[in-house]
C-alpha cells in the first residue's frame, strides 16, 4: 500500500467528477430511463455501473444531513467542516484544498461545471468562505490580488456559468452588490458565448474562462445547443486544452460537476433530473475514454449528497398496489418544470389584465392556452378540472416555485414515484472509480477520506499548504462584498436564505 503513496516522476491526472444530489435511488432512476429510451435489456449497464467501487457516507461536521458546501469542503480539504462554510474548517479559517496542492505542486488545474462557478460545489475548490452565499467574494478568489496578496492565481480553466458575479452592478446581466469587474485587466482569456467555445484551440489559450450564462446553465432538457456547450462537451475540451499544453508538465487535477442533477430534484422535477443523468453519463464515457488512452489517469466520481428522497414507486391507495412505475411518463416531458411554469404565468399575467366586459372569454382562452401547454411540454393528456382549477385560479400571491413543484408532482404521480423533500436527505451515496489506482477507493468510505486519498496519491500535504497560505489570513470584515448575493434573474432557486 505504501509502495503507491512513493512520489512519481511521471506526469499523474486526476479527474475527480461530483454528480451533485445524485443518490443511490436516482442511479437506479437513471439506469431504467437510459434502458427505456435506448431500448436496452434490464441487463445493461450505465457508464457509472460498470466502475462502482463502494459507498460515501456524507454527513458533515454540525448536521446529519449535509449541504453542497460542506459535502464539497471533506472532498476538497479533507475535512468536515459546517453546513454553508467553503473550504473552512470547523472553525471557521481557510483549508487548502486539492486544487490548490495540485496547482502547488505545477500541475495544471481546471473546473466545469453547469452551476454557477462560485456555486457552492466548485466554490469549495477554487475559493473559501465562510457563507457558501457570499458569491461576489467568492469570486474574488480568482483575481486573487483582491483576496489576498501573496495567493497567485490557482485556476487554469474555468468553464461553467455565473457571469453576473463578476461584472459590475450597472451592467444588465450583473447580480453583483458593488461596481467592481473582475474581469477587468483579468489574466484569463475570457470567453462567453457558443462560437468563442467552439473557435477555442486546444493548444497556447490557458489561462482560460468560460462563463456561457449569467446565472446557472440551463438544465440539459432546455438547453440550446447554439447557446450553451453542454456538460460533456465542456468536459472533453477541457482534457485536451490540459494535456495538450505545453505548460502540462506534471499532470493535471480537473473537477467536473453534474451541478444541475441536484437543482432538478431540489424541484423534485423528474424529467429535468433524468435528462441531465443522462448528460453526466455521457460525459463518465467520454472521461473513462480519456482514461483508457491516458493510462497515468485516476477518474473518481461520488455524489456530495442525496437530494429529494426520490422513491421508485408512489401509489397511496386503499387496496394493495401494483408493483410498477412509468419511465415513459418521463420520456414525454419536453421542458422542466421552471420553464413551463414561467409559460404559464405569463399566460395568466396576460389574461388577468384584459377588462370585465371580456372576463368569460378570456377565462376560457387561460383554461385553454394552460391545457395546450401541458399538454405540448409535459406530455399530460389527461389533466385534472382539479389540477386546472390550483394552476389557474390560485395564482394570487403564489410565488413561481410553487407552481413548478405543483407541476413536477403532476408528472411524478403519473409516472408513479415521489419524493420525500425539497432539500437534501442523509443517504449513503454511491462511489465510483476508474483507472490508476481506483482500487484505493473500494468499500465504505466517510466523504473527507475520500479527499484525504487524493490527497496522498497527490503526494501533498494540505495541512503544511494551509499554514503556508492562510496563516495570517483573516476574512474581511463583512462589507457589500462579502453579503449574500441573490440572483435577480427567473431562475428558480433553492439555496437563498
Amino acid at each position: 500500500m505504501n509502495n503507491i503513496f512513493k512520489k512519481s516522476t511521471k506526469p499523474f491526472n486526476i479527474i475527480f467528477m461530483i454528480s451533485d444530489g445524485f443518490g443511490p435511488t436516482s442511479e437506479t432512476f437513471g439506469r431504467t430511463y437510459y434502458q427505456h429510451i435506448n431500448n436496452y435489456s434490464y441487463d445493461h449497464l450505465t457508464p457509472l455501473d460498470k466502475i462502482l467501487v463502494g459507498q460515501s457516507r456524507t454527513r458533515s461536521h454540525n448536521s446529519l444531513i449535509t449541504d453542497s458546501a460542506a459535502g464539497a469542503t471533506a472532498f476538497s480539504c479533507g475535512l468536515k467542516t459546517f453546513n454553508y462554510g467553503v473550504a473552512v474548517d470547523p472553525n471557521s479559517r481557510p483549508c487548502a484544498t486539492l486544487l490548490e496542492g495540485a496547482h502547488d505542486k505545477g500541475m495544471l488545474t481546471g473546473i466545469v461545471v453547469t452551476s454557477r462557478i462560485t456555486h457552492a460545489t466548485p466554490a469549495a475548490f477554487l475559493g473559501h468562505a465562510i457563507n457558501r452565499n457570499e458569491e461576489d467574494f467568492i469570486a474574488s478568489w480568482l483575481a486573487p490580488n483582491i483576496t489576498n496578496a501573496k495567493y497567485d492565481r490557482q485556476v487554469d480553466l474555468l468553464f461553467g456559468g455565473g457571469l453576473c458575479h463578476f461584472i459590475p452592478s450597472y451592467e444588465n446581466d450583473s447580480c453583483r452588490q458593488d461596481d467592481v469587474n473582475l474581469l477587468e485587466d483579468t489574466e484569463y482569456f475570457f470567453i462567453n458565448d457558443r462560437a468563442s467555445f467552439d473557435r477555442l484551440n486546444d493548444t497556447g489559450v490557458l489561462p482560460v474562462m468560460g462563463l456561457f450564462t449569467p446565472d446557472h446553465m440551463s438544465f440539459e432538457i432546455d438547453r440550446d445547443p447554439k447557446k450553451e456547450p453542454a456538460l460533456w462537451e465542456m468536459a472533453e475540451k477541457a482534457l485536451r486544452i490540459l494535456s495538450k499544453s505545453d505548460k502540462n508538465k506534471k499532470g493535471f487535477f480537473l473537477m467536473i460537476e453534474g451541478s444541475r442533477i441536484d437543482m432538478a430534484a431540489h424541484g423534485n422535477d423528474p424529467a429535468a433530473h433524468a435528462n441531465d443523468i443522462l448528460a453526466y453519463y455521457k460525459t463518465v464515457e467520454i472521461v473513462q475514454k480519456f482514461v483508457d488512452e491516458n493510462p497515468n489517469t485516476l477518474l473518481v466520481s461520488v455524489s456530495d449528497h442525496e437530494t429529494g428522497g426520490l422513491a421508485l414507486g408512489y401509489q397511496p391507495t386503499k387496496v394493495y398496489p401494483k408493483y410498477i412505475w412509468h419511465p415513459e411518463v418521463i420520456l414525454n416531458v419536453k421542458k422542466s418544470t421552471n420553464k413551463v411554469a414561467l409559460e404559464i404565468e405569463k399566460i395568466l399575467k396576460s389574461g388577468n389584465n384584459n377588462n370585465d366586459e371580456e372576463e368569460d372569454d378570456d377565462s376560457n382562452t387561460v383554461y385553454d392556452l394552460t391545457t395546450n401547454i401541458i399538454y405540448e411540454k409535459m406530455g399530460i393528456d389527461d389533466v385534472t378540472e382539479e389540477e386546472l382549477k390550483f394552476i389557474v385560479e390560485s395564482d394570487v400571491g403564489r410565488q413561481t416555485m410553487e407552481l413548478a413543484n405543483y407541476l413536477a408532482k403532476m408528472v411524478s404521480h403519473r409516472a408513479k414515484i415521489a419524493w420525500t423533500t425539497h432539500g437534501h436527505s442523509g443517504a449513503d451515496v454511491n462511489l465510483y472509480a476508474y483507472g490508476k489506482n481506483a482500487e484505493l477507493f473500494r468499500g465504505s468510505k466517510e466523504n473527507n477520506e475520500i479527499g484525504r486519498i487524493i490527497e496522498k496519491l497527490l503526494g501533498i500535504d494540505l495541512n503544511k499548504l494551509t499554514k503556508r497560505l492562510f496563516s495570517n489570513y483573516e476574512f474581511p470584515k463583512k462589507n457589500v462584498t462579502t453579503k449574500v448575493s441573490k440572483p435577480k434573474f427567473k431562475e428558480i432557486h433553492y439555496h437563498m436564505n
